[in-house]
This record gives C-alpha cells, structure tokens and sequence, in this order.
C-alpha cells in the first residue's frame, strides 16, 4: 500500500505542473510532468509486479 500512496503524491504534485504548462505554456513546467509521469509509469508497473506476486502466493 506504501507505493500506492506514493503514486498518489506523484501525480498530486505533478498536476501544479500540469497547470502551468497546459495553462500559462510554461516548457519548463511540461518537462517536469513528463519526468513526473515516467516515474509514475515506472512505479505503477512496481505495484503491478507486487500485487501480482501477492495474487499468486495466495493460490
């Protein structure tokens, strides 16, 4: 549940970001989302490997 909650932080600090580029076309602010939601990408997959480790040891 750890990283879920990090993932949850990840993608509420990166929509300030988000604002500022979508809104006021701020490139630095763009390449920020773009780093926040690679990391997203990757953690998401670390949580997936996770919960399918736990779904297969309950078997």
């Amino acid at each position: 549940m750890e990283k879920f909650n990090q993932l949850k932080e990840l993608l509420a600090s990166a929509e300030v970001d988000a604002e500022k580029f979508y809104g006021k076309n701020s490139k630095a602010a763009g390449t920020r989302v773009r780093k926040a939601l690679q990391e997203a990408k990757n953690l998401a997959q670390s949580i997936r490997t996770e919960v399918t480790e736990m779904k297969n040891k309950a078997k």
